[in-house]
């Protein structure tokens, strides 16, 4: 028996028989026993079997060299291979293959191939964490410019608000007691009152939720930050360019989340109130845009229907002025006439009842005269010239009191109707200084001008 190959093979035996047969069979038997030692302990397999070069070679070379070996075991004769034979003691368990002398480097390229994979997921996840903080970022600060119009808007309305308290007291101001009555244009105040008042109510719990907004995504922020510094622990060694994945790895990974794993259920969760949080965020802008231009709206409405109604008021009251103006004109020629009309009837009436003294009578105009006294020597005969003279003397102080009370009401018609020119011309001074003042204390620059473009389109949709 020689060893070719690392292989055993069986040599014949000579023809004649020298030794007694027990000692040929002991021999043969400690040759099929130093065989079967031989295969348990796999020294006959080549070295190419036992020395792989990495470790996915060496299980193909494992697989090679059991194939081989199974190929010589069927070649080999059935009572060399038989071991049922030998005893139980003598029947070993298969053993893995012998390890190789790379085995440590096998490890350690192994470990290293592993802490690879790991850091570039979590270089995926932190890539994915730091974009949705920029998200977030980028929305807090558009959400921040809504607030600052919302303050602004806010400011706007308080500004309004005082422009209505100082045109109402400015009305307060008017001459006469009824110039002062409540009409329209107080009415539009009071009403321009209550709109600016709960536009302002609505615009303050706007921005106390844009605040608390505000909070949010910063929060959301900080904690993806955080989580984002805490992934990065591990990457001190991972170049910038070492996760080559692409986001639809990330987010395939987002949907296992493991304590154990680069995504945490933690950070997992922190990204779900992240993506919360901006749907939330872009609904309240929404909302806060809307709410913008409406209140801009309704204040432009407002205000436009308060000055309209005070100019109409003005013109009303410059409209009465002129009849005032005209119907005193009337009533002062009037009472000029009925002046002159009440002069003559005193004169008539003086001439009527003769001088005061007896002694300025003339002698035509004496009762006794030489003619009546002639006439009256016969009886029945009166003449009617006195009778007369009381009668003409009664009308014309009948016509005199009557003259100088129309003349007198005449005079307080007048003085009255000049009272209410004055009045009126006043008011409508008043109203014009309220107007003048509400067009310049009306900052429009007060109002982003974007939202002042906002609200025309919304206007012009409206009325389309």
């Amino acid at each position: 028996m020689t060893t070719e190959g690392m292989s055993l093979q069986v040599i014949p035996l000579g023809s004649v028989t020298v030794g007694p047969k027990s000692w040929r069979d002991s021999t043969f038997r400690s040759i099929r026993w130093a065989d079967h030692l031989v295969r348990q302990t796999r020294a006959a397999r080549p070295a190419t079997c036992s020395q792989p070069r990495s470790y996915s070679a060496s299980a193909g070379h494992a697989a090679k060299c059991s194939e081989m070996h199974s190929k010589e075991r069927n070649k080999m004769p059935r009572s060399l291979t038989a071991t049922s034979a030998l005893p139980k003691s003598f029947q070993r368990i298969p053993e893995a293959p012998f390890p190789p002398s790379s085995l440590r480097e096998q490890c350690a390229a192994a470990s290293v191939a592993v802490a690879g994979e790991y850091m570039r997921m979590v270089r995926d996840v932190e890539v994915h964490l730091r974009r949705q903080a920029g998200r977030v970022n980028q929305e807090a600060i558009m959400l921040e410019r809504e607030r600052g119009h919302l303050e602004k808007m806010l400011h706007s309305l308080q500004a309004s608000l005082e422009v209505n308290r100082r045109s109402s007291e400015g009305r307060t101001r008017r001459p006469a007691n009824s110039e002062t009555e409540k009409d329209g244009a107080d009415y539009l105040l009071a009403f321009e009152r209550r709109e600016l008042t709960q536009l302002k109510r609505d615009l303050e719990g706007a921005l106390r939720g844009a605040q608390s907004q505000l909070q949010a995504l910063v929060q959301s922020s900080r904690q993806l930050l955080q989580f984002a510094a805490e992934r990065a622990q591990v990457l001190e060694l991972l170049p910038p360019s070492g996760s080559n994945r692409g986001c639809g790895s990330a987010t395939q990974s987002f949907a296992n989340a493991d304590p154990f794993s680069p995504v945490t259920p933690e950070c997992k969760q922190v990204l779900q109130s992240s993506a919360s949080a901006l749907n939330q965020s872009r609904l309240l802008r929404a909302k806060v845009r809307e709410m913008l231009t409406g209140a801009i709206a309704r204040q432009r409405e407002c205000h436009r229907s308060v000055n309209d109604g005070l100019v109409k008021k003005i013109a009303e009251t410059v409209t009465l002025e002129q009849s005032l103006t005209l119907t005193t004109a009337a009533t002062r020629q009037a009472a000029f006439r009925k002046q002159r009309e009440v002069n003559c009837i005193r004169h008539s009436h003086g001439r009527a009842k003769g001088p005061e003294s007896s002694s300025d009578l003339l002698s035509r105009e004496k009762l006794n005269r030489p003619v009546v006294q002639v006439y009256h020597r016969h009886p029945g005969t009166n003449l009617p010239e006195a009778a007369r003279l009381i009668q003409g003397s009664a009308v014309l102080r009948r016509c005199l009191e009557s003259s100088e009370g129309e003349l007198l009401r005449l005079q307080r018609a007048c003085q009255r109707l000049t009272e209410q020119l004055h009045c009126k011309r006043a008011a409508a001074q008043v109203d014009a200084a309220v107007v003048r003042m509400r067009r310049q204390q009306v900052d429009k620059r007060a109002i982003p001008v974007i939202l002042q473009q906002w609200a025309q389109r919304r206007q012009l949709s409206c009325v389309q």
